[in-house]
């Protein structure tokens, strides 16, 4: 640097020269390391984070061992279902509105001798053991309605924050016994009845799934239910 360069930073003309020491490349250089670090801990699991701590006795590593502790058993708590319930009448209240103030609830109305009720059942089964997250349950139609229509079977209702999220009336609208359990994950996540990122793989899952679609077949239908329950 030159003196005619101090003479103008001294008349404000220059900014002040910036001087980096020894210990400012030293604190720059550790906190870099410090992040690639970090980055390194957070993409290894409990089993690779053990290995680690057994090589290094460092605060951090227990620190992420934890987090990572938290996390699972966070999601632990979260996944409490995982299977289709049958309720009955009295158990409604509780089981279904009261419950779905801090759970999305799918409730199926049906009746064993229809059998596209069947079928739902079947694919509701499964989907409870993929969301476990999600509350499935089934219900006579007529114990949940009181003269409820067979002709409305098999019936879907979603509940979420304490209210009723969305109804489906009958399989009309993925081609009756031709709906896969794809169509109705598909209409759940849609809804935010489902949480894909707590999707749980099942054996086979997809190998029976055909991916024909009939758009013919592709009309709702809707039943204002909601002054009913």
């Amino acid at each position: 640097d030159t003196e005619w360069n101090d003479i103008l930073r001294k008349h404000g003309i220059l900014p002040q020269q910036v001087k980096i020491t020894q210990n400012d490349i030293y604190d720059s250089a550790v906190e870099h390391a410090r992040e690639e670090e970090s980055k390194r801990l957070e993409n290894m699991d409990l089993d690779e984070l053990d290995e680690l701590e057994d090589e290094e006795d460092d605060q951090v590593i227990q620190q992420y061992r934890q987090q990572r502790m938290a996390e699972i058993q966070a999601q632990v708590d979260k996944e409490k279902f995982g299977e289709l319930v049958q309720i009955s009448e009295p158990d409604y209240k509780s089981e279904v509105t009261l419950a779905s103030r801090d759970n999305w609830i799918v409730v199926h109305l049906f009746r064993d001798s229809i059998p596209e009720c069947k079928l739902m059942n079947k694919h509701l089964a499964l989907l409870a053991q993929q969301y476990r997250s999600t509350k499935f349950a089934k219900i006579i139609s007529v114990e949940c309605i009181h003269n409820y229509p067979d002709a409305n079977l098999p019936t879907l209702l979603v509940y979420g924050k304490g209210d009723m999220r969305g109804q489906l009336v009958r399989l009309d609208k993925f081609g009756g016994m031709r709906t896969k359990k794809k169509d109705i994950e598909e209409y759940l996540k849609d809804i935010g009845a489902v949480d894909p990122s707590l999707r749980r793989s099942l054996p086979g899952d997809g190998d029976a799934e055909s991916e024909d679609d009939d758009d013919g077949a592709n009309r709702g239908v809707y039943f204002d239910l909601g002054k009913n329950l």
